[in-house]
């Protein structure tokens, strides 16, 4: 009895949400964004001030005018997870973004510890405005902002140097002679384009990472698209291609007209206009730096409402949040408790901490989608999934072989259980084909964690070849490429999408190897708040959330239809299956 309701409960943690809308379920929310409207919206909150600040401070410290390397290195990485987030809004088109897509893979467990991370991730603020009125305002500071860096952009390339690009140490010294101390020189490591070496690019690549991230807010936007199969792909590729030719122009510029070690670190487009003679351009980088704010803001608060609003839906937070405003059509409570929680957290916490907690909850958000994308792609259709449940269930019935025929089935079985792996039979999914994908993603994220925290941990001992170190990584890594060799061998699911993740399986795992690498370099302090911040979350699905979810009554009403069903039409000793 007590393993049964072991067995139940465990059961309640990996439902998972049909992939198709909820029958009868129109969306309350309002179809009123256009493709541009969620470019602007992706552009608008991942382009925010930063590109006026990070820019210098990487450039100065970290990677010299390498850094347009770093923003390179970090586009393609983020990259990665745009294109899994773009398969899944080409596949699912609802509100609640990651959250939604571990929902329909991975389980409801999953779905709500993704989903609470995002509330996490979006705690900045509060829209109160209607989608369609937030986007015009945003699409309006958006423009502004990119005249403004596009200056820039020009301006660098008017007055730069660039002798910037291949600076000595003669160079070093004739500026620290001249220095008026009104700023600090910083490093000049070893001069040239490349000073702090390739581990000052991959540093620098680390924090440029984060300013790519905001642009999966489209996702959440699902609802609210005209045509979200095609404009959410399309948004997040665009938004992203923009991004990072702001943040290359302007991280060029930069590093073109003042050297590297002088630039101000608080300050580096005004005092560099400065620097050229341009004083009266700090104007405008002011008025783009406001655009950008208000931007970025507005993008960001836009999806932690929708994220709310979808988890209450679902039943996992309380039904009251997902109440809809009758004129606006926007998640009125929860915007609302959206904006009191992030007043809440900003009173408690320094914004270095929130940002840090932002950061894990986001790359903890892209590493789930990649997952999902994954395992999703080599899954069958619904349809054929029945049909094969119910060939399965007529061959149960089948009178048993005779014994003789039996003693020959596990040794052909275990002779064939790899050339199966390797080389399967059927050219579409089936069950046992997308359980194996299923088993092998789960291995495979457990051994890229294995290697991201032997990386991230011991770097100096793996490089300077210390037998168990080095052991254990070429070891993980065998069994990396072996696992991942199996899943690619599995056929794929032939639905047509508008769009789909090419290179399948390897582009979703290098995007979870990042993410789960990028996450090891957190300090303890951040794993603590963040280990916090779940306590209260479980505290919330095991106390509500499991016993209101949607899926428990989906799941029942249709055993218990399907089983009058059975009753009526067929004896019930010919299902002994049934419980």
């Amino acid at each position: 009895m007590l393993c049964q309701r072991v067995c139940q409960f465990g059961q309640k943690l990996v439902r998972r949400r049909p992939l198709e809308t909820r029958g009868g379920s129109e969306s309350h929310l309002a179809r009123c964004l256009s493709t541009m409207d969620l470019v602007a919206l992706g552009v608008g909150s991942t382009l925010g001030a930063g590109v006026y600040i990070l820019a210098g401070a990487v450039a100065k410290d970290k990677a010299g005018p390498a850094i347009v390397i770093c923003f390179l290195v970090a586009a393609l990485t983020s990259v990665l997870s745009g294109l899994c987030y773009a398969e899944f809004g080409a596949r699912v088109p609802c509100s609640g973004s990651s959250y939604l897509y571990s929902y329909v893979t991975v389980g409801q467990l999953c779905a709500f510890i993704t989903g609470w991370t995002l509330i996490l991730s979006y705690v900045i603020g509060l829209l109160v405005l209607g989608a369609s009125e937030s986007a015009l305002v945003t699409k309006i500071f958006t423009g502004m902002n990119l005249l403004v860096l596009s200056f820039i952009f020009l301006s660098g390339f008017i007055k730069g140097d660039v002798h910037h690009w291949q600076l000595t140490q003669q160079d070093y010294e004739l500026a620290k002679s001249g220095s008026n101390d009104t700023y600090s020189l910083g490093p000049l490591g070893s001069g040239g384009f490349v000073p702090f070496g390739f581990d000052g690019v991959l540093r620098g690549a680390a924090t440029c990472f984060y300013a790519f991230v905001g642009f999966d807010c489209i996702a959440t936007a699902g609802e609210e698209a005209r045509n979200p199969q095609r404009s959410i792909p399309l948004g997040i590729v665009i938004s992203l291609f923009i991004c990072f030719l702001a943040y290359f122009g302007v991280s060029a510029a930069l590093t073109l007209m003042v050297p590297y070690y002088q630039i101000h670190s608080d300050s580096p487009l005004p005092q560099a206009f400065l620097y050229v003679g341009w004083a009266p351009a700090r104007y405008v980088v002011a008025a783009g730096t406001l655009c950008a704010l208000s931007s970025s803001l507005l993008g960001a608060m836009f999806p932690m409402p929708r994220v709310i609003y979808a988890m209450a839906e679902d039943g996992l937070l309380f039904r009251c949040l997902a109440r809809v405003h009758v004129r606006t059509r926007t998640p009125i409570i929860a915007t609302v408790v959206s904006g009191t929680l992030a007043a809440f957290m900003a009173l408690l916490f320094e914004l270095s901490d929130l940002v840090d907690l932002m950061s894990i909850g986001t790359l903890l958000a892209y590493s789930l989608v990649a997952f999902s994308v994954l395992v999703l792609r080599y899954q069958p259709d619904q349809d054929l999934h029945k049909n094969e449940k119910t060939e399965v269930e007529i061959t149960e019935v089948k009178p048993e072989p005779e014994a003789s025929s039996l003693a020959s089935v596990p040794e052909t079985g275990n002779s064939k259980t790899l050339k199966s792996l390797c080389n399967p039979i059927n050219t579409i999914p089936t069950r046992k084909s997308g359980q194996t994908v299923y088993g092998c993603a789960l291995l495979l994220a457990l051994l890229l964690t294995i290697l991201c925290l032997i990386l991230a941990q011991w770097p100096s001992l793996l490089f300077s070849g210390d037998p168990l170190c080095t052991t254990s990584a070429g070891l993980l890594l065998l069994l990396i490429f072996g696992i991942t060799f199996i899943i690619w061998r599995q056929p794929q699911n032939p639905t047509p999408l508008n769009f789909k993740v090419p290179a399948l399986p390897v582009l979703p795992l290098m995007s979870i190897f990042v993410n789960i690498y990028l996450m090891m370099q957190m300090t303890p302090r951040t794993w603590a708040q963040f280990g916090i911040w779940m306590v209260i979350g479980f505290a919330i699905y095991f106390g509500y959330g499991i016993w209101h979810s949607m899926e428990k009554t989906s799941d029942e009403q249709p055993r218990a239809s399907s089983s009058q069903t059975a009753d009526k039409s067929v004896p019930s000793a010919e299902f002994p299956y049934r419980k």
